[in-house]
């Protein structure tokens, strides 16, 4: 039975996926997904020339669910501003959300290319958004800055590095520090009131106090 194309792309894509997730992408031969999928080697070569050829078709269909839940979290007004800040830099954590399981295999080091091709779209595709809520707390008097995109550039730079547990690994009490300094220095970046980003711990699943000396 004939299916159409694109219903027949999106199947090598998924067997794709679940199989890098389990071998890695060197770990996983064409025949694998030949298997997994039920085709023959002239069904797949219509769609993709090569395994490597599948690759950023799987990472631009993460960054799309990517990007598609960053700007829902940052279009909706009835969430706080610096919450909805927040919200959105929890929403890089790359182990988990929609695409959970390209996720955790980008991680592996023979997937190193596609957790920085990954990257590279975090990098430029998200600080714009997070631009966007900053400029509603200036309006709001929350925020004094003149650089509302090159602060949430920093921001994302540094929280996709630091908090990406396989790039730096820490104890908890490590990333706790970590955290505080993070919302003090943003809490400076973006002209905020010492102190008033501080319940923003709890968010990262910490307790914390409400100053900052």
């Amino acid at each position: 039975m004939r299916k159409e194309a694109e219903v027949r792309k999106n199947e090598i894509l998924d067997a794709a996926d679940e199989l890098f997730g389990q071998k890695g992408l060197d770990g996983t031969s064409t025949n694998d997904i030949l298997e997994t999928v039920g085709i023959a080697w002239g069904t797949m070569y219509h769609h993709f020339k090569a395994k490597e050829d599948i690759i950023d078709p799987l990472i631009e269909r993460h960054n799309v669910r990517l990007l598609g839940a960053v700007q829902e979290i940052a279009a909706d007004k009835s969430i706080p501003v610096v919450e909805r800040i927040i919200r959105v830099v929890m929403a890089l954590n790359i182990s988990g959300g929609n695409s959970k399981e390209i996720m955790e295999h980008i991680h592996k080091p023979q997937n190193a290319l596609m957790h920085q091709k990954i990257q590279k779209v975090i990098v430029n595709g998200v600080p714009p958004i997070l631009a966007e809520i900053i400029r509603e707390g200036i309006e709001q008097g929350m925020f004094n800055t003149p650089f509302p995109y090159e602060c949430m550039e920093m921001v994302v730079m540094y929280a996709t590095a630091v908090f990406d547990d396989d790039v730096v690994t820490m104890t908890n009490e490590e990333r706790f520090s970590r955290v505080l300094a993070f919302i003090c220095n943003v809490e400076r970046l973006l002209g905020a009131e010492s102190g008033s980003l501080m319940n923003t711990l709890k968010m990262f699943g910490m307790g914390g106090g409400s100053n900052n000396e």
